[in-house]
């Protein structure tokens, strides 16, 4: 199922780019909106045309198949992992053990005062 829906992901990004790369640019119609034009700021709104309503209908699928990918790759997996009960339990610290010289490199202990 993760390949069906991968190759038909694929295949809906592939339309979207190609339907967005064929609509007509909207040219300097908002910054025209600065310099006094009477259009509205991102240009006149008019019924939306075939190729607007199919950019909507992609990108509806688009969005679609990215969460039923993200379901599908992810099912039964979980942030929280579980630690064996080995790794789970904290070692006490142990402190450092004072090194012991040989006795062959052990000074004499100094003589006592008097």
């Amino acid at each position: 199922m993760t390949t069906f829906l991968l190759i038909l992901h694929v295949l809906v990004c592939i339309f979207l780019i190609c339907i967005v790369l064929l609509q007509s640019g909207k040219g300097a119609e908002m910054g025209a909106a600065f310099g006094g034009s009477s259009q509205t700021l991102f240009g006149s709104r008019g019924a939306a045309t075939f190729l607007n309503k199919l950019t909507t209908v992609a990108a509806v699928l688009f969005m679609l198949t990215s969460l039923l990918l993200t379901m599908a790759t992810t099912k039964g997996s979980s942030v929280i992992q579980n630690v064996p009960a080995e790794q789970g339990k904290a070692l006490p610290q142990q402190l450092p053990q004072p090194i012991q010289q040989p006795a062959s490199q052990q000074q004499p202990a100094p003589p006592a005062a008097k």
